[in-house]
């Protein structure tokens, strides 16, 4: 038994921030001002400055993606093209695999304003297959090693560009496919392992992972849902099986359904075709892509609802977003549930209209505030192609909030860091201040709204008697703190189940079979 003494933030319906907690078991047994006697010859654990928070929840990214782009290498931070072709000289100096891959080049955040070539990655590495991949993950770049091998597998499909080595839409995912063919599944559950530390630390006690991206009979869906359920410390993941096809979560017993890949309705800002009403207002123009008809769509969140899943689908522009409400519109109209939890990740651009058929229908947001004048695609280049209003509604936090939605926060991850300090920061001061929330609702976005998400509010999210003692130690408090210094915030501690997180370090076959035999939450 333990007893925190100091700012405890709970998080519960009223906000209440209290003086202790009382954990007991993995559980927590009291939370109030007045310690009761009971509880006095308990181990008391002084807070002193710092403050006392529910874990953290990320509700959108791509696991298995993130923990083996974090294995390679990162070019997010690079300046310049040369920078990158520096850093892929060095670590192919390093690396005894079949193929490199590194992670976030960005046109926006290097001094040459373009994505580096196939030539000049030959330059550095004309050996080895090199897979690098866009900062927006929706487009990668290949040098001919790699191209050679996956040439005539591409070279019918939209977005090929052989000249460049760039790779889009329809191309990129099949390039994704074969690189995702080639990985070794031991070596990806380590990475996963290293993973979850890493995320750990910064004080994330849930992830929701969107998963099935080109594995072989969608093995890397049965294999995260493995994992999440033989993760140890207690960790918690949510799978989100990525595919149109119900029985592709029915057949695995999962509740839930949808994320990105097959289940993006469109592109991203990035690669100039997240799906618009109007058209960009820039030389290349169009209104971008939009995958699917809106008979299919729909189609597809009936079946999904009908059978009793909870649906989620990827939108960025204000066109896909209206064609996700529609659909779900659709399905809760033909067959209507009160607690459905149906989601629409990023919603980026949405409208007006769209925005009141999830207020209506009770259709939740799980959104990425570090795209917010995010460095790898800054202001100054939406701004260039949507134009200036649109710009200017772009991510709207309050705006959701205000029509009575619920809005929760992800990563996208490998895209952004899974960082929820920096989602609060930028929640909190917002570059249009219009679309700025407090830091209690920030709080709840990154807590509580997270495990309402899939169900798990019940047990997790908020620091009240009888809830799993899932809690983050912060450096300072985050309600008394001026709000531009939330971003110096520090996760000083994660405690998971009431005991302090400690690194995975279940085999390989343990993660594997213990999976299968668990009957735990996945």
């Amino acid at each position: 038994m333990k007893v925190f003494e100091g700012n405890i933030l709970t998080v519960n319906q009223d906000d209440e921030t209290v003086r202790y907690l009382v954990e007991d078991g993995g559980r927590i047994v009291f939370v109030g001002n007045s310690l009761p006697d009971k509880y006095s010859a308990a181990t008391k654990i002084d807070l002193g400055e710092h403050s006392l928070i529910p874990a953290f929840c990320d509700t959108h990214q791509h696991f298995a993606s993130f923990s083996t782009f974090r294995a390679g290498l990162n070019v997010m931070e690079c300046s310049s093209n040369e920078e990158i072709l520096q850093g892929i000289s060095e670590f192919k100096s390093r690396f005894s695999g079949k193929i490199m891959i590194a992670f976030g080049a960005s046109p926006y955040s290097v001094k040459e304003g373009r994505l580096v070539s196939r030539e000049e990655i030959d330059s550095v590495c004309s050996d080895k297959p090199v897979f690098l991949v866009k900062y927006d993950g929706h487009a990668c770049i290949v040098n001919s090693a790699l191209l050679k091998l996956v040439d005539n597998k591409v070279k019918n499909l939209r977005g090929y560009h052989p000249d460049t080595g760039e790779m889009n839409q329809e191309a990129f995912f099949a390039v994704s496919d074969y690189i995702t063919n080639s990985i070794q599944l031991p070596e990806l559950l380590r990475n996963m392992q290293k993973a979850v530390d890493y995320e750990a630390s910064k004080g994330i006690g849930m992830i929701h992972t969107v998963s099935g991206v080109g594995f072989p009979l969608n093995i890397d869906i049965n294999l995260e849902k493995w994992f999440a359920k033989s993760v140890q410390r207690g960790f918690q993941i949510r799978v989100f099986p990525q595919s149109m096809n119900v029985k592709v979560a029915t057949s695995r017993k999962l509740p839930r359904i949808g994320g990105c890949f097959e289940c993006a309705l469109d592109g991203c800002f990035g690669s100039h075709d997240a799906s618009m009403n109007e058209p960009y207002v820039d030389e290349i123009g169009g209104n971008g892509v939009l995958y699917y008809s809106d008979e299919k769509v729909a189609e597809f969140c009936k079946a999904a609802n009908r059978a009793g899943l909870q649906i989620e689908m990827h939108a960025i522009g204000d066109k896909a977003f209206d064609q996700a409400t529609r659909a779900l519109k659709a399905a809760l109209d033909d067959y209507p549930r009160d607690d459905h939890r149906h989601g629409i990740i990023h919603d980026c651009l949405p409208t007006k209209e769209g925005m009141k058929i999830c207020s209506d229908y009770n259709i939740q947001l799980p959104m990425q505030i570090a795209f917010d004048n995010w460095k790898q695609e800054p202001s100054e280049y939406t701004e260039s192609i949507l134009g200036k209003e649109r710009n200017g509604r772009l991510n709207p936090v309050r705006s959701f909030t205000e029509n009575g939605c619920v809005v929760s926060f992800g990563s996208d991850a490998p895209c952004t860091d899974p960082d929820p300090i920096v989602w609060m920061h930028k929640a909190v001061n917002h570059s249009n201040p219009d679309e700025a929330v407090d830091i209690k609702k920030a709080l709840r976005m990154c807590t509580y709204n997270g495990y309402y998400t899939t169900f798990d509010e019940k047990e997790r999210g908020s620091l009240e008697v009888g809830k799993v003692a899932d809690m983050v130690i912060l450096s300072d408090n985050p309600y008394t703190m001026p709000s531009e210094r939330l971003c110096d915030l520090k996760v000083e501690k994660l405690i998971l189940s009431g005991e302090e997180y400690k690194e995975q370090n279940k085999s390989v076959p343990g993660i594997v079979f213990g999976g299968m035999l668990s009957s735990a939450k996945a």
